[in-house]
């Protein structure tokens, strides 16, 4: 898929509204992972040297069209030492902005508007511009008006890291060295339905764990234990199984778990078979056994895409062994020139983050619920605008 591009040659003295992901934690006013905002830096560098006068737009959290002063995007503006307007739809400061300025207005899902794709909101967001530019991914699987809705009143260009964000995860999809290993994990086979029905017919071996694995284990009569699990969605995980087999993809669940008698950080762990697993063990990490085979599996693999993780990564070591091992395992992989990863999920970047490996993937995208749709589908609502 081509995208029209920013033409930087004519955005000098020109009024930018450009869509940002800014969906950082906060605590206490205080940025915790900048990955977004670094992330969408090539993209407001280029336009402030370009001489562009940039207003950027954002969200953050729920706050389902009310004002919540919780998820206010000022700490992101005193973050990047910007000056901060605290309405998206005012634009009296416009008019005293010079060329190369940049400037952070307030979440725009402060606004029913946003998220419902109001195209009278969308027209009024639009208002003093002269050229929209998305740059948020990780967003851009939403039909909302600061994505879709603007592109009805302005010029529209895709950003650098859009373009580079669909460039990377279509070179999995469209063209990737072989053999290809698709990773997922995380919780639940219901949202995953799609993108786990594309890779069985594009990947050459999928894996799968955490408890989206257990509800796999289970569809094979194996018992979950006190655990997490979707029992409603076994003869979907069957169905999925069967889409593999007749694609000739290898499709490999967990062989062991690793148990607690409780569902909390300081459980004593043990690892058992899936064949082994009493009424009473709750399930918190994908075991030994499994993590080894899966360091194998990559050790083969020519391309690895992952998304989710197996266990509870964020409880440390004992509980985040499996996804550990195989951030590991593709980071000495990548490291060496013998694999193309792609990794995307915030939880998923966060056990990257955990173990320091995060650059030495490929790519690491800033999308989950955007990559898994983009994956699955080969577009995005925001992106398919955009389209040359």
């Amino acid at each position: 898929m081509k995208l029209r591009g920013v033409d930087y040659g004519c955005v000098k003295g020109k009024y930018v509204l450009l869509r940002v992901d800014f969906n950082v934690q906060i605590e206490n006013g205080k940025i915790l992972d900048a990955f977004r905002i670094e992330q969408s830096m090539p993209t407001i560098n280029k336009l402030r040297e370009a001489g562009a006068r940039v207003v950027l737009c954002a969200h953050l959290g729920r706050p389902k069209g009310e004002h919540v002063p919780e998820l206010s995007l000022r700490p992101v503006a005193e973050y990047m030492k910007i000056p901060f307007v605290d309405d998206c739809l005012k634009r009296d400061f416009l008019a005293d902005m010079h060329d190369g300025d940049i400037i952070l207005m307030e979440n725009v899902r402060f606004y029913s508007g946003e998220e419902e794709n109001d195209l009278e909101f969308a027209k009024k967001l639009a208002t003093g511009f002269d050229l929209f530019v998305n740059d948020a991914f990780a967003v851009s699987h939403r039909a909302a008006a600061s994505l879709v809705g603007v592109t009805e009143f302005l010029p529209s260009a895709a950003g650098e890291l859009l373009v580079t964000e669909v460039e990377n995860i279509s070179r999995i999809m469209e063209n990737p060295k072989r053999p290809l290993l698709a990773i997922v994990g995380g919780a639940k086979v219901s949202g995953k339905i799609g993108v786990l029905k594309t890779l069985c017919k594009l990947a050459d071996t999928v894996i799968v764990g955490g408890a989206l694995g257990t509800t796999f284990n289970f569809a094979c009569g194996k018992n979950p234990g006190n655990s997490l699990y979707e029992p409603d969605m076994a003869d979907t995980a069957r169905e999925i199984m069967k889409i593999a087999d007749d694609n000739g993809c290898k499709f490999l669940m967990p062989v062991d778990k690793g148990v607690g008698p409780k569902f909390e950080p300081s459980a004593q762990r043990t690892n058992k078979s899936v064949d082994e697993i009493a009424d009473t063990d709750v399930i918190i990490d994908d075991g030994v056994k499994s993590a080894e085979r899966n360091v194998d599996e990559i050790d083969k693999a020519a391309t690895v895409v992952w998304n989710g993780t197996f266990g509870m990564a964020e409880w440390g070591d004992v509980w985040g062994q499996s996804s550990f091992a195989v951030a590991r395992a593709i980071a000495k992989q990548t490291a060496a020139g013998k694999l193309v990863s792609v990794i995307g999920g915030g939880e998923t970047v966060a056990a990257l983050d955990a173990i320091g490996v995060r650059d030495d993937m490929t790519y690491v995208s800033t999308g989950g619920g955007a990559f898994l749709e983009f994956i699955e589908k080969g577009t995005l609502p925001a992106i398919e605008v955009l389209a040359v």
